[in-house]
């Protein structure tokens, strides 16, 4: 795999490449920028799907190898233990409330 900086680096030149060329292209043909940008973005948008999915994978695959570097079975055991206790935290939060009826309407008055 090439160096993670250098998938970055090409990856974000050719989505901003993606951009620049059709807005420049739609501003010098006489439309309003607003619209150029408008249009040119939804020309990048459907470029980049179609011509880079590779270096969006070389990409991804960067951030995930980086996101787990250095992580032993023991910090993974630890960061699920962590999620789980926050996790219980808020059910019992949402538990509370739904105890003390803050979140149930009050029955109509009767007459």
């Amino acid at each position: 795999m090439k160096n993670p900086r250098t998938v970055w680096i090409v990856y974000t030149a050719l989505r901003l490449l993606f951009f620049a060329v059709p807005f420049a292209v739609l501003y010098l043909l006489g439309i309003w920028p607003w619209l150029s940008a408008i249009f040119a973005a939804l020309i990048g948008f459907s470029l980049s799907i179609i011509f880079l999915s590779r270096p969006r994978d070389a990409a991804s695959a960067s951030i995930y190898e980086w996101r787990n570097r250095e992580r032993t079975p023991d910090s993974i055991v630890e960061d699920e233990a962590a999620d789980a206790a926050e996790a219980a935290e808020t059910q019992s939060e949402v538990d509370a409330e739904a105890a003390t009826g803050t979140d149930t309407p009050e029955a109509p008055a009767s007459r």
